[in-house]
Protein backbone atom coordinates (compact mmCIF):
# COMPACT_ATOMS: atom_id res chain seq x y z
CA UNK A 1 0.00 0.00 0.00
CA UNK A 2 3.16 2.47 0.33
CA UNK A 3 3.68 3.35 -3.09
CA UNK A 4 0.35 3.53 -3.96
CA UNK A 5 -0.64 6.30 -0.69
CA UNK A 6 2.59 8.13 -1.94
CA UNK A 7 0.92 7.64 -5.57
CA UNK A 8 -2.23 9.20 -4.76
CA UNK A 9 -0.29 12.10 -2.12
CA UNK A 10 1.23 13.07 -5.53
CA UNK A 11 -1.17 13.25 -7.52
CA UNK A 12 -3.06 15.18 -5.85
CA UNK A 13 -0.19 17.67 -5.92
CA UNK A 14 2.33 16.60 -3.37
CA UNK A 15 5.62 17.71 -3.92
CA UNK A 16 7.65 16.01 -1.74
CA UNK A 17 5.85 12.70 0.61
CA UNK A 18 7.91 10.44 3.29
CA UNK A 19 6.49 8.17 6.18
CA UNK A 20 7.96 8.04 9.65
CA UNK A 21 6.90 5.29 12.16
CA UNK A 22 5.30 6.86 15.58
CA UNK A 23 6.57 4.75 18.20
CA UNK A 24 9.84 7.48 18.69
CA UNK A 25 6.97 9.89 18.91
CA UNK A 26 5.40 8.30 21.83
CA UNK A 27 8.41 7.84 24.07
CA UNK A 28 8.71 11.87 25.51
CA UNK A 29 7.85 13.59 23.01
CA UNK A 30 6.03 16.50 23.30
CA UNK A 31 2.53 15.54 21.88
CA UNK A 32 -0.87 17.34 22.54
CA UNK A 33 -3.15 15.71 23.65
CA UNK A 34 -1.02 12.86 25.11
CA UNK A 35 -3.12 10.05 23.86
CA UNK A 36 -3.13 11.66 20.28
CA UNK A 37 -1.22 8.99 18.94
CA UNK A 38 -2.64 5.76 20.88
CA UNK A 39 -4.44 4.37 18.11
CA UNK A 40 -1.72 5.28 15.23
CA UNK A 41 1.16 3.33 13.92
CA UNK A 42 2.69 5.87 11.27
CA UNK A 43 2.86 8.93 10.52
CA UNK A 44 2.54 10.23 6.89
CA UNK A 45 4.46 13.58 6.03
CA UNK A 46 3.56 15.77 3.18
CA UNK A 47 5.59 18.88 1.46
CA UNK A 48 4.73 21.64 -1.34
CA UNK A 49 7.25 23.84 -2.24
CA UNK A 50 7.21 27.25 -1.64
CA UNK A 51 7.93 29.66 -4.85
CA UNK A 52 11.18 30.49 -5.70
CA UNK A 53 10.60 34.42 -7.41
CA UNK A 54 8.47 34.74 -3.81
CA UNK A 55 11.12 33.71 -1.77
CA UNK A 56 14.52 35.41 -3.44
CA UNK A 57 12.23 38.54 -2.85
CA UNK A 58 12.63 39.21 0.41
CA UNK A 59 14.94 41.27 1.62
CA UNK A 60 15.27 41.76 5.65
CA UNK A 61 11.10 41.30 6.35
CA UNK A 62 8.40 39.20 4.72
CA UNK A 63 7.03 40.49 1.80
CA UNK A 64 2.97 39.97 1.37
CA UNK A 65 3.57 38.21 -1.47
CA UNK A 66 4.88 35.48 0.96
CA UNK A 67 2.29 35.89 3.46
CA UNK A 68 -0.55 35.30 0.61
CA UNK A 69 1.50 32.13 -0.67
CA UNK A 70 1.94 31.28 3.20
CA UNK A 71 -1.61 31.03 3.33
CA UNK A 72 -2.67 29.68 0.13
CA UNK A 73 -0.07 26.57 0.40
CA UNK A 74 -1.23 25.81 4.09
CA UNK A 75 -4.71 25.80 2.46
CA UNK A 76 -3.58 23.54 -0.43
CA UNK A 77 -1.85 21.21 2.36
CA UNK A 78 -4.66 20.68 4.61
CA UNK A 79 -6.73 19.98 1.49
CA UNK A 80 -4.22 17.25 0.45
CA UNK A 81 -4.52 15.25 3.81
CA UNK A 82 -8.43 15.68 4.02
CA UNK A 83 -8.72 13.55 0.57
CA UNK A 84 -5.74 11.45 1.99
CA UNK A 85 -7.72 10.61 5.53
CA UNK A 86 -10.79 9.72 3.41
CA UNK A 87 -8.83 7.27 1.18
CA UNK A 88 -7.60 5.42 4.27
CA UNK A 89 -10.54 5.50 5.89
CA UNK A 90 -12.15 4.06 2.71
CA UNK A 91 -9.72 1.06 2.80
CA UNK A 92 -10.87 0.49 6.42
CA UNK A 93 -7.71 1.81 8.96
CA UNK A 94 -8.13 5.17 10.91
CA UNK A 95 -6.33 8.07 9.74
CA UNK A 96 -6.30 11.76 11.42
CA UNK A 97 -4.59 14.91 9.59
CA UNK A 98 -2.94 17.62 11.46
CA UNK A 99 -3.34 20.97 9.83
CA UNK A 100 -0.67 22.99 8.07
CA UNK A 101 0.02 25.64 10.47
CA UNK A 102 -2.03 25.17 13.71
CA UNK A 103 -0.86 26.21 16.99
CA UNK A 104 -2.65 24.39 20.56
CA UNK A 105 -0.49 25.75 23.31
CA UNK A 106 -0.66 29.31 22.35
CA UNK A 107 2.14 29.89 25.62
CA UNK A 108 4.64 27.61 24.34
CA UNK A 109 3.65 27.90 20.20
CA UNK A 110 3.20 24.33 20.12
CA UNK A 111 0.63 21.95 17.58
CA UNK A 112 -0.33 18.79 18.19
CA UNK A 113 3.02 16.83 17.04
CA UNK A 114 5.77 18.96 15.51
CA UNK A 115 5.40 17.96 11.53
CA UNK A 116 9.49 19.25 11.34
CA UNK A 117 9.88 16.73 13.38
CA UNK A 118 7.69 13.99 11.73
CA UNK A 119 9.31 15.41 8.15
CA UNK A 120 13.18 14.56 9.60
CA UNK A 121 12.06 11.04 10.52
CA UNK A 122 10.25 10.43 7.33
CA UNK A 123 13.59 11.33 5.54
CA UNK A 124 12.08 14.60 4.03
CA UNK A 125 15.18 16.74 5.17
CA UNK A 126 17.53 17.45 7.94
CA UNK A 127 16.89 19.45 10.67
CA UNK A 128 18.67 22.84 9.90
CA UNK A 129 20.46 25.18 12.63
CA UNK A 130 17.19 27.61 12.00
CA UNK A 131 15.30 24.70 13.21
CA UNK A 132 13.84 24.23 9.56
CA UNK A 133 13.73 20.72 7.94
CA UNK A 134 16.14 21.35 4.89
CA UNK A 135 15.35 19.26 1.75
CA UNK A 136 18.46 18.54 -0.37
CA UNK A 137 16.44 19.50 -3.57
CA UNK A 138 14.22 22.72 -2.07
CA UNK A 139 16.24 23.48 0.92
CA UNK A 140 13.94 25.44 3.25
CA UNK A 141 11.69 26.41 1.03
CA UNK A 142 8.82 23.74 1.64
CA UNK A 143 5.62 23.83 3.68
CA UNK A 144 4.13 20.66 5.95
CA UNK A 145 1.34 19.38 7.01
CA UNK A 146 1.01 15.65 8.58
CA UNK A 147 -1.23 12.60 8.55
CA UNK A 148 -1.75 10.61 11.25
CA UNK A 149 -2.53 6.50 10.41
CA UNK A 150 -2.70 2.63 11.68
CA UNK A 151 -1.82 1.58 8.07
CA UNK A 152 0.79 -0.76 7.81
CA UNK A 153 3.42 1.22 5.68
CA UNK A 154 6.82 0.85 5.14
CA UNK A 155 8.73 3.71 7.03
CA UNK A 156 11.53 5.73 5.68
CA UNK A 157 14.80 6.64 6.92
CA UNK A 158 16.08 9.86 8.26
CA UNK A 159 18.94 11.76 6.23
CA UNK A 160 21.85 12.77 7.24
CA UNK A 161 22.67 16.55 8.15
CA UNK A 162 24.69 18.45 5.59
CA UNK A 163 24.55 22.08 6.91
CA UNK A 164 27.72 21.55 8.44
CA UNK A 165 29.89 24.94 9.26
CA UNK A 166 27.39 27.18 6.54
CA UNK A 167 26.50 30.22 8.80
CA UNK A 168 24.11 31.99 6.43
CA UNK A 169 20.86 31.56 8.24
CA UNK A 170 22.55 32.69 11.55
CA UNK A 171 24.33 35.84 10.42
CA UNK A 172 20.78 37.21 8.27
CA UNK A 173 18.45 36.08 11.09
CA UNK A 174 16.82 39.50 11.85
CA UNK A 175 15.93 38.78 15.34
CA UNK A 176 19.62 37.43 15.86
CA UNK A 177 17.82 34.36 17.52
CA UNK A 178 19.70 31.69 15.73
CA UNK A 179 22.96 30.06 17.65
CA UNK A 180 24.53 28.30 14.74
CA UNK A 181 24.20 25.46 17.24
CA UNK A 182 24.96 21.90 14.60
CA UNK A 183 22.90 18.29 14.97
CA UNK A 184 23.56 15.24 13.79
CA UNK A 185 19.83 14.15 13.97
CA UNK A 186 17.64 16.93 16.31
CA UNK A 187 17.76 19.33 19.31
CA UNK A 188 16.77 18.48 22.58
CA UNK A 189 14.94 21.15 22.81
CA UNK A 190 14.12 24.24 20.33
CA UNK A 191 16.11 26.44 22.63
CA UNK A 192 19.53 24.75 21.79
CA UNK A 193 19.22 25.99 18.37
CA UNK A 194 16.93 28.94 18.71
CA UNK A 195 16.19 31.41 20.85
CA UNK A 196 12.68 30.86 20.83
CA UNK A 197 11.62 34.48 22.35
CA UNK A 198 13.30 36.61 19.97
CA UNK A 199 12.29 35.29 17.20
CA UNK A 200 8.74 34.83 18.47
CA UNK A 201 8.70 38.42 19.43
CA UNK A 202 10.46 38.87 15.91
CA UNK A 203 7.45 37.59 14.10
CA UNK A 204 4.61 39.06 16.40
CA UNK A 205 6.01 42.25 15.05
CA UNK A 206 5.78 41.07 11.35
CA UNK A 207 2.49 39.80 11.80
CA UNK A 208 1.18 43.42 13.03
CA UNK A 209 1.19 44.85 9.86
CA UNK A 210 -1.93 44.48 7.83
CA UNK A 211 0.31 43.58 4.65
CA UNK A 212 1.33 40.52 5.97
CA UNK A 213 -1.00 39.09 8.92
CA UNK A 214 0.96 36.05 9.88
CA UNK A 215 3.42 34.98 12.07
CA UNK A 216 6.49 34.47 9.55
CA UNK A 217 9.97 35.83 8.28
CA UNK A 218 11.08 33.69 5.48
CA UNK A 219 14.88 35.36 5.88
CA UNK A 220 16.43 32.26 7.02
CA UNK A 221 14.71 30.45 4.20
CA UNK A 222 16.02 32.68 1.38
CA UNK A 223 19.62 32.38 2.25
CA UNK A 224 20.09 28.98 2.89
CA UNK A 225 22.14 27.30 -0.21
CA UNK A 226 20.00 24.41 0.22
CA UNK A 227 17.18 25.02 -2.32
CA UNK A 228 18.28 27.77 -3.99
CA UNK A 229 17.37 27.61 -8.16
CA UNK A 230 20.02 27.42 -10.48
CA UNK A 231 18.20 27.26 -13.67
CA UNK A 232 15.07 29.12 -15.12
CA UNK A 233 12.19 26.91 -14.87
CA UNK A 234 8.46 27.41 -13.68
CA UNK A 235 7.12 26.59 -10.30
CA UNK A 236 4.49 24.02 -10.07
CA UNK A 237 2.40 26.29 -8.13
CA UNK A 238 2.77 29.72 -9.28
CA UNK A 239 3.72 28.82 -13.08
CA UNK A 240 5.92 31.34 -13.52
CA UNK A 241 9.18 31.71 -13.98
CA UNK A 242 12.43 31.43 -11.73
CA UNK A 243 15.81 32.85 -12.75
CA UNK A 244 18.99 32.38 -11.92
CA UNK A 245 20.15 34.05 -8.55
Amino acid sequence: MTPDIKSFCESSGADLVGIAKLEPFKQGWIVLPDNLLDPYTHAISLALHLDDNIINSITDSPTSEYAQQYKKLNMMLDDITSKLVELIVSKGYKAKAIPASHIIDETNLLGNISHKAVARMAGIGWQGKSLLIVNPKYGPRIRLATVLTDMPLIADKPIKNRCGKCTKCTEACPASAIKNVNTETHYKSRQEAVDIDKCYRRLCQFKADPKIGATICGVCIKVCPFGKPKNVKKDAHSKTETTKN
